[in-house]
This record gives C-alpha cells, sequence and structure tokens, in this order.
C-alpha cells in the first residue's frame, strides 16, 4: 500500500488531528464545569444534610452536571478510539492496549456516574418513603462517596492510557516530542491513584501538570495539527513491518 492509496482510503490525519482537538476540548470543558462549578458546590461530601439541601434546591441544575459529564465521557470514548488510529502506525499493539485501558477507565467512569445521579432517585422516589429524612441524607452521601471513589479508580486506568500513548508520541515522527512527555508525566501522576490518599494529596498538581499538557495537545493539533507526510511513511513502514 503506498502512500498516495493510503490518502484515499483515510481520512486526512492533518483533519483528523484537529477533530481529535475538538473532542479534547469538549472533554476537558464538560467535565471541568460540571465537576468544578457545580458539582463542588453543591457536594459536600462531610456534611450529608448541606448537600441534600442543595441538591433539593438545584435539581434541574444538578441533572445538567449529569448530561455535561455524559457529553464528556461519550466525547472521552470516540476521542480514544481516534487516538488509537492515529498512533497505530507507530505500533499498532501498543496503540491497541492503550485504547482498550481508556475504555475500561471510560466504563468504570460512566458507572460512578450513576451513583452521582441516584441522590435524585433516592429523594424522590416512593419506594423510599419509609426511610427518614436523615437516613436518605445519609444513604446520598454514601453514593455520591461511591461516585467520587469510581472517578478516582477510573484516572488510574486513563493514567496508564497516558504513559502508552505519550511514549507511542515519543516514538512517532508527525507530532513533537514534548507532547509526549507531558502525556507520560500526567499519566504517572493520575496512576498515583492506585494508592488513593497518595493520589488525593497530589490531586491540584497533577491536575496542573495534566491541564498543561492538555491545552498543549489541543493548541498543537490545532494550529500546526499532524506532519501527513511523516504520518504517510509511518503507516507504509508499519504495514511492511511484521512487528505490529
Amino acid at each position: 500500500m503506498n502512500a498516495q492509496n493510503v490518502a484515499h482510503c483515510e481520512i486526512s490525519p492533518r483533519f483528523k488531528g484537529r477533530m481529535l482537538a475538538a473532542l479534547f476540548l469538549v472533554t476537558i470543558v464538560a467535565g471541568i464545569i460540571a465537576q468544578m462549578f457545580i458539582g463542588d458546590r453543591l457536594i459536600d461530601l462531610n456534611d450529608a444534610a448541606r448537600t441534600a439541601a442543595n441538591i433539593a434546591a438545584n435539581r434541574t441544575l444538578y441533572r445538567f452536571a449529569f448530561t455535561l459529564y455524559m457529553i464528556e465521557m461519550v466525547s472521552q470514548i470516540v476521542w480514544t478510539l481516534m487516538m488509537y488510529d492515529l498512533l497505530k502506525p507507530v505500533s499498532r499493539s501498543v496503540a491497541r492496549t492503550a485504547a482498550v485501558v481508556g475504555l475500561i477507565g471510560c466504563g468504570i467512569k460512566m458507572v460512578a456516574r450513576l451513583f452521582f445521579y441516584a441522590p435524585l432517585l433516592v429523594t424522590s422516589s416512593p419506594a423510599f418513603s419509609g426511610i427518614g429524612e436523615g437516613e436518605l441524607q445519609a444513604l446520598s452521601l454514601v453514593l455520591l462517596r461511591l461516585n467520587d471513589h469510581g472517578a478516582a479508580i477510573a484516572v488510574v486506568f486513563f493514567g496508564c492510557e497516558s504513559i502508552l500513548e505519550g511514549w507511542l508520541i515519543v516514538k512517532s515522527r508527525f507530532l513533537p516530542r514534548f507532547l509526549g512527555v507531558f502525556s507520560i508525566a500526567g499519566g504517572v501522576g493520575w496512576a498515583t491513584f492506585m494508592w488513593p490518599p497518595l493520589g488525593y494529596s497530589l490531586f491540584t498538581a497533577i491536575a496542573l501538570v495534566a491541564l498543561v499538557g492538555s491545552l498543549l495537545m489541543i493548541g498543537w493539533l490545532f494550529v500546526k495539527g499532524v506532519d501527513e507526510r511523516r504520518w504517510l511513511e509511518q503507516v507504509q513502514e508499519s504495514a511492511a513491518s511484521i512487528w505490529r
């Protein structure tokens, strides 16, 4: 398969890179708004009564946060699959592993978001009408803590995905190595959630490094994009190699 045939069969890698940038941006913005500007303002994981009162007074806003989380997850799933497609010329097996690990993380996080939505059901369903208000508030808080810890488990998988994708970017010839270095650094940070007390204690620093790396990736893909000639060269080399 020569470069011309590949060009006819594939979406332009430069356009693909810009699609990736757009998806990455949607993922980050939706997640930040849902978490920082809505969830963190309504939820106090140490105060069941206050959290229940905040949710009851802002049910529509709370549902909107859940919708944003779903937009985040859909964007991240599509982004993960497209990233595999972009990076597979470097190493199909490593790119596939990164995609599988990332999709597992997305699955875990989506299940965790069910616990985020659950307090709306607990406080409004007739099935819980015989339970006291204090008990319902306590149950809601437990569900929200499960959401929080479920998301923490998911970022371990995202961290491993980022490390693998960072390695692929460093080895690629169509994206700059510094993007791969930031991806690896952010991935190592998220992987510290394998020991949750460590991950939570370092969260601010980890999030800052990951955000800087993400913004650099988005900016590069939007402005410079993928080097199409080098990407096609690497596709040809990959097709001719038995080590896939």
